[in-house]
């Protein structure tokens, strides 16, 4: 089984990935919510060059990921789930829940400790909101986030399965929540209370520091309404609101090269108090 699991993993998630990417792509193309400050072919060919520079860091960095440590720790007996008596279902719900709630916690750190948001800001500082930007982050904030991730899977003992289930959610909301698409107000109000949807998340691309430290959760929308880092709408409405960041407002910001040496660059203006 757990060979199986291995072997089946990479394209089980890529599969997804693409499919995903391509429906939200075809959707955003058909009915988008707001209008595009900076043309796709600048926009989308440097964020899918990020992606192969972050998937090519992130193998070097890692011989296993994190379905291999969990696979590790199964067959170890390590982590809290596998010394607990419960049933092999309650296992992959706890470890669904627990592993979101740490992604929600990184997220929160990744903007208040102000080493870890120069990395960070590089996501922020796209002009734009559309799918790609869901895929916009630095290869260091990439390799980090993998670390803290294998490092909960294997303290928490986290079923194999349940760690394949959440890539594959983590990966597809991801591209959701960061759509230019329109859901509609009744349906955006429904879906909000089971998954973040993209209204709710565009919030937090907001140019308003207050806005952009709120509504952290990629997954679950449950964990901003718990902790208080909710807003339900941008002030400004969301087909007026800018995107991005004050301090990286120029075409050059987005391309490849400006963005892998973004984190160590002064910015040029800040409003915000973790900025150096």
């Amino acid at each position: 089984m757990a060979e199986l699991l291995l072997d089946i993993e990479s394209n089980l998630r890529l599969g997804f990935f693409l499919s995903i990417l391509a429906v939200m792509m075809l959707w955003e193309m058909a009915a988008p919510a707001r209008r595009a400050e900076i043309p796709r072919l600048i926009r989308w060919s440097n964020n899918f060059a990020l992606v192969v520079v972050d998937t090519l860091v992130l193998r070097l960095a890692f011989p296993i990921l994190a379905v291999g440590a969990a696979l590790w720790a199964e067959a170890n007996g390590y982590g809290l789930l596998n010394l607990a008596g419960m049933s092999p279902a309650l296992k992959v719900i706890l470890a669904l829940l627990a592993l979101d709630l740490v992604i929600y916690g990184q997220h929160v750190a990744f903007h208040k400790v102000p080493v870890l948001w120069r990395l960070h800001r590089l996501h922020h500082a796209d002009q734009d909101f559309d799918v790609t930007t869901g895929l916009r982050f630095h290869p260091f904030e990439i390799v980090l986030s993998m670390a803290l991730k294998m490092a909960v899977v294997l303290v928490l003992g986290a079923p194999a399965l349940a760690v394949l289930l959440f890539e594959i959610i983590l990966n597809g909301t991801a591209l959701f929540n960061h759509g230019n698409v329109r859901l509609g107000p009744r349906a955006d109000r429904i879906i909000r209370w089971f998954v973040v949807t993209p209204d709710m998340h565009r919030v937090h691309h907001s140019i308003y520091p207050e806005e952009t430290d709120s509504n952290y959760g990629f997954n679950f929308p449950w964990w901003d309404r718990l902790f208080g880092t909710y807003i339900a709408q941008p002030r400004d409405g969301h087909e007026k609101m800018r995107i991005g960041l004050f301090e990286f407002r120029t075409t050059r910001d987005q391309w490849l090269d400006a963005m892998l040496v973004q984190p160590f660059r002064r910015a040029r203006k800040s409003t915000r108090k973790n900025d150096s």
